[in-house]
């Protein structure tokens, strides 16, 4: 089930439509899961959700509605503006917040705040969050964090089901994992996307001017850590046991040796089939390969390697430099301090001379 929105009304404004006389917007903040927006309305708009909760649900809301003043104008008057500002965020956080879900679960509750219905918000949980929001909303400093929270747990689900899958395989539950090889799979691909999608958030974050550089390259290395997690985890997914294979595909049950390997344990030689060195196994990506293609293959994870290595070294070459550049503030700090140490001593002494000619006099 999705968490409730987070509710807030910081600011007002006041708006003349026509010829109308001038009223006042409220502007409800709402910070769901992946992305954030605003909703203005009027109090009238408030008046009504609370006829229509009301009718809809039976009794009250938990928080009353403010009342309307007939003698002062919210547009006229400060005071009133923030009293009834305040009062409207506490009765609109009281539904949320309430452990009694009857009016959130109402449709004049989700058409105030312009939610979707509960079918579409919990289909867009489960699939992991809403893509198309989520690509929209990266652009918002806030929200790019509750991207990365989202991709930070996905590559905890995926290293749980590969932890599931290598459990499966030493019990010989051939199915289990496959099943859970699968869902690490799944949860790899949608961590590939939230990568993609933070990365353009933080561009568009950088071109705004919204965030100062060095919480821009912060946000960076948060992505290039989460990108070689991710690829040292498909590396594992992709690398599947023997005892899983042979289960899967063989139909030979774990424990079992073949005959062929038999007869060779018997002659003192080796199981048939090549064997990369103990107690490293085939796998798949080198079971379909030649000599000559085993060793294309290390070089390939000799250079992926070799670049993430690279990319530690960038990261770990900036901290050093941040380092310095504080070790160089601390250092005129500290030049400053002693000056002072300085000035407050030479006035500390023409202090005591002045009190020692005051007696004098």
């Amino acid at each position: 089930m999705a968490p409730p929105p987070e509710i807030a009304i910081p600011s007002t404004s006041v708006s003349n439509e026509g010829s109308s006389k001038p009223f006042t917007y409220y502007n409800i903040t709402l910070r769901l899961p992946l992305r954030s927006f605003i909703v203005q309305k009027r109090y009238s708009d408030f008046a009504s959700l609370h006829s229509s909760l009301v009718a809809q649900v039976g009794s009250p809301p938990p928080e009353p509605l403010p009342g309307k003043h007939w003698l002062k104008s919210t547009v006229n008057s400060p005071e009133l503006t923030r009293d009834r500002q305040v009062g409207l965020e506490k009765y609109l956080k009281a539904i949320a917040e309430s452990p009694d879900r009857r009016w959130r679960d109402t449709t004049a509750w989700r058409a105030f705040l312009n939610l979707p219905n509960s079918s579409t918000t919990n289909s867009a949980v489960s699939a992991g969050g809403m893509v198309g929001n989520a690509a929209a909303g990266a652009a918002d400093p806030g929200t790019w964090l509750d991207i990365h929270r989202e991709l930070k747990q996905k590559l905890h689900d995926a290293r749980q089901c590969l932890s599931k899958r290598d459990g499966a395989v030493e019990s010989g539950n051939g199915t289990a994992a496959v099943e859970a090889g699968a869902a690490a799979k799944r949860a790899l691909v949608k961590a590939g996307t939230l990568i993609s999608t933070l990365n353009d958030g933080l561009r568009k974050i950088q071109e705004s001017g919204k965030l100062g550089e060095g919480e821009i390259r912060r946000r960076r290395d948060l992505i290039t850590g989460a990108r070689m997690e991710r690829e040292g985890l498909d590396k594992l997914s992709n690398s599947l046991p023997s005892s899983a294979s042979i289960v899967a595909h063989s139909g030979i049950s774990q424990g079992q040796a073949s005959s062929s390997d038999k007869a060779a344990l018997l002659r003192g030689g080796r199981p048939t089939g090549r064997v990369l060195g103990a107690p490293l196994p085939e796998t798949d990506k080198t079971r379909e390969l030649d000599n000559s293609g085993v060793l294309q293959l290390q070089k390939r994870e000799i250079q992926s390697q070799d670049e993430q290595i690279e990319q530690l070294a960038a990261i770990i070459r900036r901290q050093k430099e941040m380092g310095l550049q504080i070790g160089d503030e601390v250092a005129q700090h500290n030049d400053i301090l002693g000056a002072m140490d300085g000035d407050v001593d030479r006035v500390a002494g023409k202090l005591k001379v002045a009190n020692n000619r005051i007696r004098k006099m």
